[in-house]
């Protein structure tokens, strides 16, 4: 079982910069794929970044493409995503996903561990 737990959001101005963390308990990242998500109220969930561990092979969706980067530590514990260049559009609640193995799914269904959001919030 892996619990995970998200943190670094907040209000920011459109062009600034956030960091967001998620800080795996329970077990170690270092068999998992880990992503990003992200939901608007009334929206679907939509993928932004994954990391395959073992391989340390990343994906982000094209609207985060040049602006995200998606990144973990060597402990197998925390996974970040480094967000420039934010835009209101990039307002959401932000979650962190994971599932045991290398494929990277890009859908929610994808995934049996998720945490409990962080929000960030983009102003104009």
């Amino acid at each position: 079982q892996v619990q995970l737990v998200e943190s670094g959001g907040g209000l920011v101005q459109a062009g600034g910069s956030l960091r967001l963390s998620c800080a795996a308990s329970g077990r170690t990242l270092s068999a998992y794929t880990v992503a990003w998500f992200r939901q608007v109220l009334g929206k679907e969930r939509e993928f932004v970044a994954g990391i395959r561990w073992t391989s340390d092979t990343t994906q982000e969706a094209d609207s985060v493409k040049g602006r995200f980067t998606i990144s973990r530590d060597n402990a197998g514990t925390t996974v970040y995503l480094q967000m420039n260049s934010l835009k209101p559009e990039d307002t959401a609640v932000y979650y962190c996903a994971a599932r045991s193995g290398s494929y990277l799914f890009t859908t929610p269904g994808g995934y049996d561990y998720w945490g409990q959001g962080t929000q960030v919030t983009v102003s104009s």
